[in-house]
Parts: structure tokens; sequence; C-alpha cells
């Protein structure tokens, strides 16, 4: 252990980290520690990145057999839908295996018939046609932005001559769409349309379609989906007459100072009317005759003869007389047949001599002439089908805020109110006739009541005041634990290196002291070497010596005479 303890102590710094607090260095010892598991993770290899991800095993068997072949190391995913390759090499993988046509993109198509194989039945090549036609659809399907995956199921019932066993075709539709992704219901109608317009037979109504969570997007048949479509119906009139309202007031009272809401009744009730109109006959020269039909006949009043044969029963006629009890028509008149309503007198040229000879002959016999006309009569049919919708009665309320004033609020005048009624009346289509009804107020918002109030009382100073006592007390508990903590573990890594260089100046200052006697004893160990040589060779040649000193002294000489 004394072993171990010298070691440490000659490790360069150890005094300074045995003078740091234990909680320095704890925290400094799970620092290195992290280095260390980084500096493991980093050195264990390349970085990867994905490759490719929900891939299905087909394609993702080719691209594994194709990385091989380019010598390209991979790894796969958590779920195992997902291959990796090293994060250099992802642009280059990725291009060499589009050129190869991996990974192959959506589901199989018209290709399917490229493989077709001989003998093949006539079943076969069906269903290989309706998976190609599947595949074709869910492809197209995917090309909307929000769509990530397709699936389509066709129910293509088989053909058969008799019309009462004919069936429909059917299709389901199943989306897998993006996170956080949403399909709106123009979106919705186009894939219906889509796939009714690509098969044969199939009608929109027909097709089905659901989302990854099991939820129908398509209009249910029967009441549900009518009922869904008549509320979306009306909820489109009334946001619209709110949107209509706000526009027009929003600039007159401020964005925000008023509040529209629209209550509108629809009445989804279909009606039929057939209606036939007569209308009266029309003038003598304006009708049109369907048919016509005239007949006369003539007697003349001439009696049988009587008695005896002879002179007196061959007497001449009585001469005419006129009849004024019943006078005669009118000439150029037909006699009206009250039995058909539908006949009146006309002018008819060919009966005025029937009725010339009638006259003549009144007096010598009978006339008898009738004539039936029958008219064509004016009718109208019309056939009138109401709309599914129609909008019996529209009620609108409005609510306008406060002027906003310096000292108060100020209420909007009797005018402004009735030129603010007008324009909404205008917006929405008020109808007296349909009972339409418009309310118009005028009141504080509680919002303007609330800026009113003193400041300690407004909930959102009191709010504001919260907020900053919050971020008071976390600095306070932020200083306390510097104070606390942080400091002092900074002034004792400060001391500690004080200590430490402290400590360092006197071990040099002490190892230079060393070193100056040393030089000082070295120094007078040379002078005393140099001495008992000067002496050893004074004594072995003294005139060398008596010559060298003589050098000395003139060269001392000539130094102070130049100078």
């Amino acid at each position: 252990m004394s072993q171990t303890a010298e070691l440490l102590t000659k490790v360069p710094g150890y005094e300074y980290f045995r003078a740091l607090p234990k909680t320095a260095l704890l925290g400094l010892a799970a620092t290195v520690l992290a280095a260390i598991f980084a500096l493991l993770l980093w050195s264990r290899g390349p970085t990867y990145q994905v490759l490719f991800s929900n891939i299905d095993d087909r394609d993702g068997g080719a691209i594994v057999t194709a990385l091989g072949q380019m010598n390209v190391p991979y790894q796969f995913g958590a779920n195992g839908s997902s291959i990796l390759v090293p994060q250099d090499r992802v642009h280059e993988a990725r291009m060499s295996l589009a050129g190869q046509g991996l990974p192959r993109a959506g589901n199989a198509g018209f290709e399917l018939l490229d493989q077709s194989r001989f003998g093949a039945s006539q079943f076969t090549e069906q269903v290989t046609y309706q998976r190609a036609l599947e595949g074709e659809l869910a492809n197209s399907i995917k090309a909307v932005h929000a769509v990530q995956e397709a699936r389509v199921h066709l129910a293509v019932p088989r053909e058969t001559l008799f019309v009462r066993d004919r069936q429909a075709p059917t299709a389901s539709v199943v989306l897998t769409l993006f996170p956080g992704r949403t399909l709106a219901e123009g979106q919705v109608d186009a894939i219906t349309w889509l796939i009714s317009s690509s098969v044969p037979n199939l009608t929109a109504d027909k097709v089905s379609v659901i989302d990854q969570q099991g939820r129908l997007l398509t209009a249910p048949l029967g009441e549900a989906g009518v009922d869904n479509q008549q509320r979306n119906f009306v909820n489109d009139i009334e946001h619209r007459s709110v949107q209509r309202i706000l526009t027009l007031l929003n600039p007159l009272v401020g964005a925000g100072n008023v509040r529209a809401q629209v209550s509108a009744e629809v009445d989804f009730s279909r009606r039929e009317q057939t209606s036939e109109v007569y209308k009266p006959n029309q003038l003598p020269g304006q009708a049109a005759i369907r048919s016509q039909q005239t007949s006369s006949s003539l007697q003349h009043n001439v009696q049988p003869a009587e008695g005896v044969p002879g002179a007196l029963s061959n007497q001449p006629p009585a001469p005419a007389t006129a009849n004024i009890v019943n006078p005669p028509p009118p000439p150029n008149t037909v006699p009206v047949n009250n039995a058909n309503p539908s006949t009146t007198p006309v002018t008819d040229p060919g009966l005025q001599a029937l009725e010339e000879q009638s006259r003549l002959l009144q007096g010598s016999g009978n006339a008898r002439n009738d004539n039936t006309v029958n008219y064509e009569v004016d009718r109208t049919i019309s056939h009138v089908k109401g709309p599914a919708g129609e909008l019996k009665r529209l009620a609108v309320a409005v609510v306008i805020n406060y002027k906003e004033q310096e000292t108060e609020p100020e209420a909007l005048s009797t005018d402004e109110l009735d030129n603010i009624r007008e324009l909404v009346k205008q917006a929405v289509g008020f109808n007296v006739e349909r009972g339409d009804t418009i309310s118009v107020v005028n009141g504080i918002f509680n919002e303007q009541r609330e800026r009113s109030l003193p400041f300690w009382k407004n909930p959102e100073y009191i709010e504001l005041a919260m907020d900053i006592i919050k971020y008071l007390v976390f600095a306070f508990i932020l200083f306390l634990a510097w104070r606390i903590m942080i400091n002092p573990i900074i002034q004792g890594l400060i001391q500690a290196k004080a200590e430490a260089d402290a400590r360092q100046e006197a071990k040099n200052e002490i190892k230079e002291r060393a070193q100056a006697e040393e030089l000082k004893h070295q120094m007078i160990s040379r002078y005393e070497d140099n001495l008992t040589t000067a002496r050893g060779m004074a004594d072995k040649d003294p005139r060398a010596v008596a010559m060298v000193l003589r050098s000395w002294i003139n060269n001392k000489d000539e130094k102070n005479v130049n100078g």
C-alpha cells in the first residue's frame, strides 16, 4: 500500500487533485468515464446510416445481394425493415442501386403481364390482370402527397348473359397516411372517382376507402351518410354567412370586436309536383279547329193529294208568308249547339246558300241545317321537382363590442347599429317572406372589462407577476446552487492550484539555491586548484612565472594610458 501511495505522489498534479472536493472528483470521474465510452464507440467502426427503410422482403433480398456484389458492408435496423450502410457510401450505394432498378417502386402493376406463362388458364389470366390493375391503381393513389402506402381490392363478378343475375363490381381501398397528415373530403372523392373511372361498370358509391386507423373516409350508404351530408351542407351555409358578416364588420369596428352566429333551417324533403292547366276559350278568329261536321236537309211543305182526282186536287201552293213571332237568324251565321260547349257561331260561306234556300222554302217546306265544330283546347302540363336542400329560415345574431376610449368604453349610437343591421341583412341575404330574423346587440366584452380593472386585479398582470416570481425563484435556486455547490468547488480548485504553484515555486527556489551553492563551491574548488597549479609552476619554473606577471603588468599600464 505504501508503494502505491509513493507511486501516486510521483504522478504530476497528484496534490492538485487531492485538494479537490469529493463532488468535483465524482463529476470529473463521470466525465472521464463518458469520454472513454465515447472513444470506445468511435473506435468500433464507421458510422452507419439508413440506406432504405420500410422495404418489403423481396426488395430487401435484392438490395442485400446487390450490396454484396458491390462489396459494401451493411447492417439491418432494429425492426428489420431498414438497411444501414457506412455513412460515406450512402449516396454511392443509392445511385448504384437506382441504376439496377432497386428498390422497385410501388406495387406490381401491368409488368405482371410480361411474365405470362404458356398454357395458363383463363382464370389465371383474369386473376393476373386483376392483380395488375390493383397494383396500378395503388401506385396512382400513392401519388397523393399525404398517402404513404395504398392497397386496392377489386371485387369484379363474372359476366353472365342473364340480366337479372348481373352484379355490379365493388372496390375497397386501404390507405396508410404519413404521420400527422389527413385527407380532405375532396381528396377522398377524387380517389373514389379515380377507382370508379378505371373499372368498367363500377360506380363511385360502390368504392369504400379506409385509413390505417380503420376509419371510414367515404360517406356511408343509407341514412347515416345522408345525415352527414345534410349536416355538412347546413354547416357550410352557416360558416359562409358568418364569414361574410365578419368580413364586412371587422374593418368598421376592429378585429376581435364583433361576434356573429348564424342558425340555418334547411328543408331536405324532396317534392315533386305535376300540374295540368286549361286556358279559357280563345276568340273565334284565333281558335284552331280540330274537326268540323256539317249536315243539311230540305223538305217541301206540300200537302198530299186528297179526294177525287181531278181539277180541284191539283191547285198551286199558297203564297209565302213571313214569320213575325220567331224571326230568322241573321245571315251568315250558324245556330249554336248548346250540347257542345266548344261549338261557337262562326261565319261560313258554304252555309249561306243553304240558309238562303231555307228562307225561300219556309213558306212551302222545312229546312234543317246542322254544323258541329270541335276546337283544340289549350293545356299546359308542368312537372316540378324541388331541390333536396331548401333554405326555409335564417336566424342571425351579432354582438358588437363597445368602442374603446381613453377613459371608459362607449356604446354605439342607434344610427350606427341600424347601419350595421342593414349591412348584415345584405351580407346574409335577408328575406322577410322567408321569416328570417336578425338581432344586433351592442355590449361590452369581458376582455375589455378585464382591461378596465386595476392592474393588481387584472388576471393578465397577475399571471405575468406569477411568471416573474417563478423565474425569480428559479434564479434564486440557481444562485444558491452557485454559492453552495459550484462556487466552493471553483474556489477549492483555484486555491488548490495556488497552493500547488506555491509549493512548486518553493521547490524551484530551493533547487536554485542548491545549484548556486554548488556553483560557488565549484568556483572555490577551481580557484584553489588554479592556485595550487600556479604554486607548482612557480616552484618548477620561477622565471616563466615572472615573465607572465611582467606581461600582465605591462598590459595593465597600457590600458591605463589609453584610458
